[in-house]
């Protein structure tokens, strides 16, 4: 199968979509390894396997856009993992001299690691190159214009080769850098985004309603404006979110009317991130007969006799799958089999926590083996060849 063909608006498409959340992607690799064996049976056991043959768009925004772009050009679960954890104990090492203490530089992080080891595992390749072995969705925002942008390799995108813009020629590692530019964590990322437009700054897409990019992701593949176009229904479109884990707030309602205004500006990015991708999940639930549906609180419960659009399958817009797990005393204790103190608990929940990598991964391998069913990937949903020609 060729690049063209599985960009092609033919049916039935699969949909990759990763959350962003800091060193909390090692949790996401940890679903993910578990998703690419399930998979793997699917196609025989065929060493040869990977998730870019079996999804037809890999979209992620920061950390997410990271594995995104390293499963798109044909590298196996285990294979990320072992430069993920290398990367994220350079980049999340020593934080800049003294910031802590006069917090007067611009970033807590040198970005040069996380350039550099970018670099050295997407080396010279390009949004056009035929590297990329299946369709590609960098999630990040431009800061300068306050737009999120939704940077892809479809060669019939407006931007990608136009005289509005040259997306292909943008480097993978560069665009990936662009997505995963935290605010406060490392400096923008600049592109020469081509078509007689000046450069662009951008920082990370997690700043914006597409920290958890699903439902940026759905509106890519089927909104007119974009290439793919493919086509809605149940049978026709597959979309699976993993998320990166999630904390609960153990905060008293005393200790909050109290907060100075320092507080609230540290607090407040969080709340509207945790807000977004709750909102997201939210519709895509709305739009669908999901068979992992999550409880979006207490007064709409799971949503299961809610579905917007009434349609014959009595299956929705879209198949969802939705894959995340609660950072928490009452979820990890039986999970791990082990006890957690709340500095444990916090540190696990830390986005910038390196030394957390390791046992995020197994809490999303735990937790996906507990979770992730075979019968949630239809044999329907298959492709007719997995490796790209």
């Amino acid at each position: 199968m060729t690049l063209q063909q599985k960009l092609a608006p033919t049916s039935p498409k699969r949909i990759l979509a990763l959350d962003g959340g800091g060193i909390r992607g090692a949790l996401t690799l940890g679903y993910l390894q578990k998703i690419e064996e399930i998979l793997g049976e699917q196609h025989h056991h065929d060493p040869a396997f990977r998730l870019s043959h079996y999804f037809d768009l890999i979209g992620g925004t920061s950390t997410g856009a990271i594995i995104a772009a390293a499963l798109a050009i044909g590298m196996k679960v285990e294979e990320i993992k072992t430069k993920y954890f290398e990367l994220g104990g350079k980049i999340f090492g020593d934080r800049h001299k003294w910031y802590e203490v006069f917090s007067l530089l611009k970033a807590r992080f040198d970005a040069g690691p996380l350039d550099k080891e970018l670099q050295k595992v997407f080396e010279d390749i390009t949004l056009g190159s035929d590297r990329i072995q299946t369709g590609l969705c960098i999630v990040t925002k431009r800061a300068d214009t306050n737009s999120v942008w939704p940077i892809i390799n479809h060669p019939e995108g407006k931007f990608f080769d136009s005289k509005l813009g040259r997306n292909k020629d943008i480097l993978l590692w560069k665009a990936v850098r662009a997505s995963a530019a935290a605010p406060t964590y490392f400096l923008p990322q600049v592109l020469d985004v081509g078509g007689g437009l000046p450069e662009a700054a951008f920082v990370d897409g997690g700043v914006s309603m597409a920290n958890n990019p699903a439902l940026q992701l759905l509106m890519v593949a089927t909104l007119k404006g974009f290439p793919f176009k493919w086509k809605i229904g149940a049978e026709n479109l597959l979309l699976v979110s993993v998320g990166t884990g999630m904390g609960k707030p153990q905060r008293l309602p005393q200790s909050i009317t109290q907060n100075h205004l320092l507080d609230w500006a540290q607090q407040i990015p969080d709340m509207l991130m945790q807000d977004a991708s709750w909102h997201n999940q939210l519709i895509l639930q709305w739009l669908s007969a999901s068979p992992t549906r999550w409880e979006i609180d207490s007064e709409i419960g799971k949503m299961e006799e809610d579905l917007l659009v009434a349609d014959t399958s009595g299956r929705g817009l879209l198949a969802y799958l939705r894959y995340n797990y609660w950072l928490d005393q009452e979820h990890l204790q039986p999970l791990m089999e082990k006890p957690y103190s709340p500095k444990q608990i916090a540190d696990l929940v830390d986005m910038s926590k390196a030394a957390s990598r390791f046992e995020l991964y197994e809490i999303g391998y735990k937790a996906a083996a507990a979770e992730v069913e075979a019968a949630h990937f239809p044999l329907s949903f298959k492709p007719e060849s997995a490796v790209l020609s």
